[in-house]
């Protein structure tokens, strides 16, 4: 049986991990387990073909998978969305405040 030196190298050319007769698929207590760890969770959604070949062929030039891209672009996209939100409300909170004031001054 020949041996392989446990190397980055033997990993990242498939001569280490990579035999089927050695893998299995994982329990589906060890998905949950994973995916709570990681503080992920599955969803579902439906984009128009050519959106996702497009982030298949940006998220390779930056060698990366077109999944962690959406996820880090959703993520890049949230706190702008919050500030929009708060200001929003905070708009609408002073302008209830200086209708209130009105109210007080005309009675």
């Amino acid at each position: 049986m020949k041996r392989i030196a446990g190397t980055d190298e033997a990993w990242e050319s498939r001569e280490l991990g990579a035999d089927p007769a050695h893998a299995k698929v994982a329990g589906a207590e060890h998905a949950t387990a994973l995916e709570e760890s990681l503080g992920l969770q599955s969803i579902s959604i439906r984009l128009p073909r050519q959106l996702i070949e497009t982030y298949k062929l940006i998220a390779s030039h930056h060698g990366i998978g077109y999944q962690p891209l959406m996820r880090d672009i959703l993520q890049r996209f949230v706190p702008e969305g919050m500030r929009e939100i708060v200001a929003e409300q905070n708009l609408k909170a002073e302008q209830a405040g200086a209708r209130i004031e009105e109210l007080r001054k005309a009675a």
